[in-house]
């Protein structure tokens, strides 16, 4: 573990400093991202050994509990931040809270912005999902010398802009190993082979909790099938105590909190003492 000061100036240890990751991509070893969508995803990412977590910012408390110690990057979605004041703003509240880098896919602009209020800024480049319709759609790229060329340029734009790491997504797996080792910025590999510096999956996808996976996914557990099965079996639960009320066998003696005989007869003969309200 590194000693850290965070962003917010608070005493903090982490598994990864910017410098770690840039003296791995230099050795040429590889390390292991996955992200968090709920605390139970981030408290299994922080148990599991995995060197890099991402999170979206708007839940990056509840995961920074859950995973105290991992290098994590906080990703700023473009839904609910529109101008570049919002995006500031939400920048410097999650790294203020002890985010260890700001992913964004917005314009160079953005990223020079954050980068020069001195935040480690990462960038997107090949498959951009929220601007696929101006791509040609969910596909792969980079598969010809000029788009891998293209790409290599808008990697080049972020050196530029001040960013100190990319996510490469579903970019050839050559065009990656080439683009790679010829940029400063730390490679995030997602769909985009193990030429990158980090290899990035996302964790429904690792652990098998996605109906229709994206062809570069590969399950390593069956954690979808399990979800059925809780899902079937609290059904099947719901129905058992529904009949049960119905048919009057629950609830019974062995839950009910019972009365002595002669307490109860007690309270029979008290009420009915008692006169009616109404009479």
């Amino acid at each position: 573990m590194k000693n850290i000061y965070t962003f917010g100036g608070k005493p903090a240890q982490r598994n990864l400093t910017l410098a770690d990751l840039r003296q791995a991509k230099a050795m040429g070893r590889k390390l292991v991202q996955a992200n968090a969508l709920e605390l139970a995803e981030a408290a299994a990412v922080g148990s599991a050994g995995i060197d890099i977590m991402s999170v979206t910012s708007l839940m990056y408390e509840e995961a920074r509990a859950a995973a105290p110690h991992i290098y994590t990057i906080a990703t700023l979605g473009a839904p609910h931040l529109v101008t570049s004041d919002e995006v500031l703003r939400e920048a410097f509240r999650v790294a203020i809270a002890g985010a260890d880098a700001i992913y964004t896919a917005r314009s160079l602009k953005i990223v020079e912005m954050l980068a020069r209020e001195g935040l480690s800024v990462q960038g997107h480049v090949g498959l951009v999902p929220r601007k696929s319709i101006a791509t040609g759609g969910l596909r792969g790229m980079g598969k010809t010398a000029a788009e891998a060329l293209a790409i290599m340029a808008d990697i080049r734009r972020l050196e530029d802009a001040g960013a100190v790491a990319v996510e490469v997504e579903c970019v050839a797996s050559e065009a990656v190993t080439e683009l790679s080792r010829r940029t400063s910025l730390i490679t995030h590999s997602i769909g985009s082979g193990s030429g990158g510096d980090v290899v990035f999956l996302f964790t429904a996808d690792v652990c098998g909790d996605t109906p229709a996976p994206a062809r570069h996914a590969r399950a390593f557990g069956d954690v979808l099938s399990l979800r059925r099965a809780m899902a079937a079996e609290r059904e099947r639960a719901l129905k058992a105590f529904a009949a049960a009320v119905q048919n009057g066998s629950f609830p019974d003696g062995s839950v009910n909190i019972g009365m002595p005989p002669d307490e109860r007869d007690r309270l029979s003969e008290a009420l009915d003492r008692l006169r009616p309200v109404h009479e």
